[in-house]
């Protein structure tokens, strides 16, 4: 799991895990100053894998002894599912689920009583919104899981699918727009359940958005469901240049009798038709995509069919994983796969991965390619090319002459 930090004006918030909790730990951090709050740690934790919550354990040991004034604050998702195990850290002075973090009284001296994040019903009031290094905005505009995967305990972490209203996102991204970034992501824990009143799906919400906000040069979608898009969104890929033809898609595995004990919602077939659905509505699309290897009972033929997508569904970016065993997971009372050969699957699926990116990156050398500038002299592409070209303001759209492949990004250089 990766972390990042941030402090503003003696709170200072610890994220591990997920696009989304970075997105909630700039509305924790409000909320902690909202309520006053001074000289205090939250610690945002994730709880996809044991490891991830074993990592928080442990960075909340380091910051105790880096700061043994500050008062320890822990909240999310791994707090949501064992909070009597955080409790009991000597280190830690109060535990937040995720019903209450983002509520100022939550941090208060004598907070209100918890409740189970499982008993949460209702839309959400609005999107939440954080800024990345000054260069792109997010807005979280579902949380929560109505499906149970047997790998996944995120749902009993997240409680159920919960939307912010299309009004309120709306105006958000237009509020962000006449600010001044260029791009907006759309982030959630199960993005394609977003639903609206009257039924709205997540294609609408898109072109409310896009209408709403004409200032905003490019919206692009974080990871989705392919089984649950609705046809309106394919509609809008061919229809709406400023929606980035980037899709990240939670695919999981390539068979479908793994697919099955995953619990997924979508065959093989279902996801190689999205693909080929898509691509033809806006052919300069390129796809990313969640694959786990090793899941148990998988046998060299199952992972294959894995592999053989990459190619299948024309994917450019992968997150291999090898499937980690989590506590309270179905999937962990399954006959388990030996380490070993885990690890080795793994290793050929980043293998074919990294073939996809070389492969996706030689169609762009020589191109002029229009990206949005980050900091460190990187630059982002509509459909997430990362290219290296020194010299653009952080925030900034850019013109790059696209000129060799470097693996992870293209060295290229400004042009006018």
């Amino acid at each position: 799991m990766s972390a990042a930090c941030s402090s503003s004006c003696g709170v200072r918030v610890e994220t591990f895990g997920c696009r989304l909790n970075l997105v909630e730990s700039e509305t924790l951090r409000r909320a902690a100053l909202a309520a006053g709050r001074d000289n205090l740690i939250v610690v945002n934790t994730c709880a996809v894998t044991n490891e991830a919550t074993r990592q928080a354990r442990q960075a909340i040991r380091r910051l105790a002894r880096e700061h043994p004034g500050a008062e320890i604050v822990v909240a999310g998702c791994a707090a949501e599912l064992e909070p009597a195990r955080f409790s009991a850290m000597p280190e830690v002075a109060c535990v937040l689920g995720n019903a209450a973090k983002s509520d100022p009284a939550a941090f208060a001296p004598a907070p209100p009583a918890a409740r189970s994040v499982m008993e949460t019903a209702g839309p959400l009031d609005a999107p939440a919104e954080a800024v990345e290094d000054h260069t792109r905005a997010f807005l979280a505009i579902q949380t929560g899981c109505d499906h149970r995967c047997t790998f996944c305990v995120i749902p009993f972490a997240r409680g159920p699918s919960r939307s912010a209203p299309l009004e309120a996102i709306v105006a958000s991204a237009r509020r962000l727009s006449q600010r001044g970034f260029r791009e907006i992501v759309l982030t959630g824990v199960d993005l394609t359940s977003w639903e609206g009143e009257g039924g709205a799906r997540l294609g609408a919400l898109v072109r409310a958005i896009l209408r709403g906000a004409p200032e905003l040069e490019r919206l692009r979608l974080s990871s989705l469901d392919c089984v649950e898009a609705d046809e309106e969104l394919v509609e809008a890929f061919a229809q709406e240049e400023r929606l980035a033809p980037h899709l990240h898609l939670s695919l999981q595995a390539g068979d479908d009798l793994i697919l099955k004990r995953m619990k997924r919602r979508h065959s093989r077939a279902q996801a190689v038709e999205f693909c080929d659905r898509v691509r033809a509505a806006r052919p300069d699309v390129a796809f990313g995509a969640d694959l786990i290897a090793g899941f148990p009972t998988e046998t060299e033929a199952m992972f294959e069919g894995t592999l053989a997508l990459v190619e299948d569904c024309g994917l450019s970016y992968l997150h291999a994983f090898p499937f980690s065993s989590r506590s309270g997971a179905p999937a962990a009372r399954m006959p388990q796969l030996a380490p070993q050969l885990v690890k080795a699957r793994a290793a050929r699926l980043r293998e074919a991965g990294a073939k996809a990116l070389a492969r996706h990156h030689a169609g762009k050398i020589g191109t002029r390619v229009r990206a949005l500038a980050e900091r460190g002299g990187f630059l982002r592409a509509a459909d997430f090319t990362l290219l290296r070209a020194p010299g653009a303001r952080p925030g900034e759209m850019a013109q790059v002459l696209a000129l060799k492949d470097e693996g992870r990004a293209i060295a290229g250089e400004l042009v006018g």
